[in-house]
């Protein structure tokens, strides 16, 4: 899947978030495999955007945990 904005990210439910985290993670494993392997990832700038998107999921995943605890 392509990268999500924050906007996109709040409108999916809890159970969605947590297959695009699985789903990213593993992409960001499969890209770092390539540059491992001595391969030249064909968009260097994915992993970041991945890594970004990742960060964006377990920030608005911790968001409304906190919400629901106060």
């Amino acid at each position: 899947m392509g990268i999500l904005k924050s906007d996109e990210i709040r409108k999916m439910s809890d159970v969605e978030l947590l297959e695009e985290l699985e789903k990213l993670q593993m992409d960001l494993i499969r890209e770092r495999g390539i540059i491992a392997t001595g391969g030249a990832p064909e968009n260097p700038g994915r992993i970041r955007e991945i890594r970004r998107t990742i960060a964006r999921i377990k920030t608005i995943m911790h968001e409304r945990r906190e919400r629901e605890g106060t």
